[in-house]
């Protein structure tokens, strides 16, 4: 749900904004030494992890790469060195060579956005949101909104929704509007309420939202899904320059975590135009595959224009994103049966079934993939129905239809993935986040079919993981530890929270590459290390197929290369 046109602040930060990661180089500057201007390049003495369909190990292997940053030759190294005598040779020390990893589902505009925000991810009480609040707020000029993002309710020690009271005693004068973690709540205060473009008392509510409301029908402060637009309407523009440095901070940190490409869900054309700026300069290190922001303008251009292809590599949009319903933390969740804790709510389905048939009737119409983002199994059914009924309607569509998140399913739904050819598009680190209270939002008896990576995968559904950045640690490696022990990293649960969900190492790497890049209608390009294919490559400072499971998440990424380029190396 972010995207860099959604209302902001100005404030004075434009200079932290510009600050880049160590070791970070811009993507049109290769680091003195690297090897790669003109020729071939020989990357060698590496142990490379092909990530193909046979899940390939080179022991001691090299590559060549093109000038136009193609791999053309892969092998052993003595063979190597021997067929290409002349190529500039990149030493890598017997380092772990990894595909370059690519997120299906991170908010990358999302994540610039929020660099411009008081940070709250990680508060465990309201009082601690208040300390960050008043640092940030050292920082804005006069009249400017206090904006913040990331806090999350279950994390405190009292787990209900805070009010306008609490904001409204330490911000009288300033308006505040704080968005939860999962972007799918926001919280204000009176002083921003008052600017809501309606009056918010009474019993009303809005289409696919709900105003949170105390006992006299007056708005408590919290906004659900829907609801928060008539707010968030009155948050003023950002500033040009601080968007797009914060847009370049973004793409470095990334790059620094080893992700080459990023799948943008429900963006819009002011976004895209800023990305196509920024790879016309050079100083775009990222592939992005974007996903229009529902039936918007941008899927009006994008049905009436066609598909992007950017001839950089760097830009591909061919998808609609279209929203089923809210998210677990805040109950907008979807459910075929009332909340456990919470009686009488089953959450919010943003449309009716015939509306979501007639979307997505209309984008299929254009020859576009769908992304439906679906977290309740009511949402996910509702998508699954629409896709059974419609699919056969359009035999020339490409495709590749997506569920995005398909975080709790009914058991009798998991198989039909695979029957529709429906891609499951997973967070892992949900699972290890959610895991704490989620029993109590559904009950153990719905547990079975809640983050069920194993029962897709062994129904032979295609996964493509990701993280949903900014609402969860941007670090691959950080998925790749839950996929792989459903575990928090104090190791808890021993054994795994529901263990028979867990998926091997070789699975989660592919849903972080090859099946990823397939998602995106890529994986002729990216995905995996194969002669053709571009050079998006990571090096990692251990063996992650043999590293104990416990050390996972604390792999580093030593250099990430895209197109044959180093566009991070860790000083």
């Amino acid at each position: 749900m972010y995207q860099l046109s959604w209302n902001a602040m100005t404030g004075r930060f434009l200079c932290v904004l510009l600050l880049v990661l160590p070791g970070c180089q811009p993507d049109e500057q290769p680091a003195p030494g690297s090897g790669v201007a003109g020729g071939i390049t020989l990357v060698h003495n590496a142990r490379i992890y092909l990530g193909d369909a046979a899940y390939s190990l080179i022991e001691n292997g090299a590559l060549a790469i093109s000038e136009e940053g193609q791999i053309i030759a892969l092998d052993d190294n003595e063979t190597m060195l021997g067929v290409f005598p002349e190529a500039r040779r990149v030493d890598l020390g017997g380092k772990f060579v990894l595909p370059g990893l690519i997120d299906s589902h991170g908010h990358l505009s999302g994540l610039a956005l929020s660099y411009t925000r008081a940070n709250l991810v990680g508060t465990t009480s309201k009082a601690e949101v208040m300390n960050r609040l008043h640092d940030f707020e050292a920082t804005l000029d006069e009249d400017a909104w206090l904006l913040g993002r990331g806090w999350d309710q279950n994390d405190w020690p009292e787990r209900e929704f805070p009010t306008r009271e609490d904001l409204d005693v330490e911000f009288p004068n300033r308006p505040v509007w704080l968005g939860r973690i999962d972007g799918h709540a926001a919280w204000g205060n009176s002083v921003a309420l008052s600017q809501a473009d309606r009056n918010l008392s009474g019993n009303w509510q809005p289409e696919g939202g709900a105003i949170l409301r105390d006992s006299e029908g007056q708005a408590s402060g919290v906004f659900i899904d829907g609801a928060m637009l008539l707010v968030e309407s009155a948050v003023p523009p950002i500033s040009p320059d601080i968007i797009s440095a914060a847009l370049d901070r973004a793409v470095q940190t990334l790059n620094s975590l080893g992700l080459t490409s990023v799948h943008d869900p429900g963006i819009d054309r002011e976004t895209i135009g800023l990305y196509l700026e920024k790879i016309r300069m050079g100083r775009f290190p990222i592939r992005v595959y974007a996903m229009a922001d529902g039936m918007n303008e941008t899927m009006t251009w994008l049905c009436e224009n066609g598909p992007i292809n950017d001839p950089s590599g760097r830009l591909v949009m061919r998808s609609v994103k279209l929203y089923g319903d809210g998210a677990l933390g805040s109950r907008g969740a979807a459910l075929l049966e009332e909340y456990s804790d919470d009686p009488g709510n089953r959450g919010l389905l943003f449309a009716s079934q015939h509306q979501v048939e007639a979307n997505m009737r209309r984008i299929m119409q254009c020859g576009l993939q769908i992304g439906f983002h679906a977290i309740g199994d009511n949402g996910n059914r509702q998508a699954l129905d629409a896709f059974e009924k419609l699919i056969p309607d359009f035999p020339d569509n490409p495709g590749r239809h997506r569920i995005e998140h398909a975080q709790i399913l009914h058991p009798r739904d998991i198989a039909r993935f695979t029957q529709l050819g429906i891609i499951a598009a997973m967070q892992p680190t949900h699972a290890t986040s959610d895991m704490y209270w989620a029993e109590d939002r559904l009950g153990k008896e719905r547990l079975p079919g809640a983050y069920a990576w194993r029962s897709l995968l062994d129904s032979g559904a295609t996964l493509a993981f990701g993280s949903d950045f900014p609402v969860e640690e941007i670090n691959p490696m950080h998925g790749l530890y839950a996929a792989i022990t459903r575990q928090d990293m104090q190791g808890w649960p021993e054994g795994g929270w529901n263990p028979e969900q867990i998926v091997s190492r070789n699975e989660s790497i592919r849903a972080f590459t090859l099946d990823a890049a397939f998602a995106g209608f890529m994986e002729d390009q990216i995905g995996s290390l194969e002669v053709g294919k571009r050079a998006d490559f990571i090096v990692l400072d251990r063996d992650i197929i043999t590293v104990p499971a416990e050390e996972i998440f604390q792999i580093v990424v030593e250099q990430t290369w895209l197109d044959g380029k180093p566009v991070y190396i860790r000083e």
